[in-house]
């Protein structure tokens, strides 16, 4: 199914069916601050593995982001953050960054395999961003990659989107064209702050 969604004029009702979706094990591809991603209830282990499936990943070898309305969620499954880091974090977030941070009891549990860290998204987008806050708690998610992990061109257009995977997912979200650039990650999990990754986002924030 594919569905519109306008950031400037959304509608709650298309949202409450998304939810719906993703509360009965849907697996949905929908709009970031950067590309679109695949994600589902972090409650839905099915869910979960239906998207390991899809990639052609072991759960146990996936590397999934959280992907949050706000900060609010992390004591959840995180544990405790020092200080300098949940201010850069404030600094940055919401934007284009993935933070790796300890994870907590509540993951392996969840997800079902024995991982020490979680990467922790709150998307720059207000589609996303309502879809989660309706939710109640994040979505587990990935960026759209071919079978050689490259982020193509055609991964910003929806429309290309929906015709290559309309039999794999549930819905398809279009918020109009995304980006083809990834996210900064910014692994924050041990005594040093390495940048995995040098996206999007600007390296300012951690100055």
């Amino acid at each position: 199914m594919l569905i519109h969604l306008n950031d400037t004029n959304i509608n709650f009702k298309t949202i409450e069916q998304i939810v719906t979706c993703l509360k009965n094990g849907g697996i949905i591809i929908y709009p970031t601050d950067t590309v679109y991603a695949l994600g589902c209830d972090i409650t839905q282990v099915k869910a979960v593995e239906r998207i390991c499936k899809l990639k052609g990943i072991k759960p146990e070898k996936a590397n999934f982001s959280f992907v949050c309305s706000n900060l609010s969620h992390l004591s959840e499954f995180t544990k405790a953050i020092p200080n300098n880091i949940f201010r850069i974090m404030k600094k940055a977030l919401p934007g284009p960054y993935t933070f790796i941070l300890e994870a907590n009891g509540n993951v392996p549990k969840l997800l079902k395999q024995n991982k020490k860290t979680i990467g922790i998204r709150v998307p720059n987008n207000l589609i996303c961003k309502q879809i989660v806050e309706a939710l109640g708690n994040p979505i587990i998610s990935t960026s759209l990659h071919d079978s050689s992990d490259d982020i193509l061109e055609y991964f910003s257009d929806p429309e290309m989107i929906y015709q290559q995977y309309q039999d794999k997912v549930d819905m398809v979200i279009d918020g109009g064209f995304g980006n083809i650039y990834p996210s900064t990650v910014i692994d924050c999990s041990t005594n040093e702050i390495v940048v995995l990754r040098e996206g999007i986002g600007s390296l300012e924030v951690l100055n």
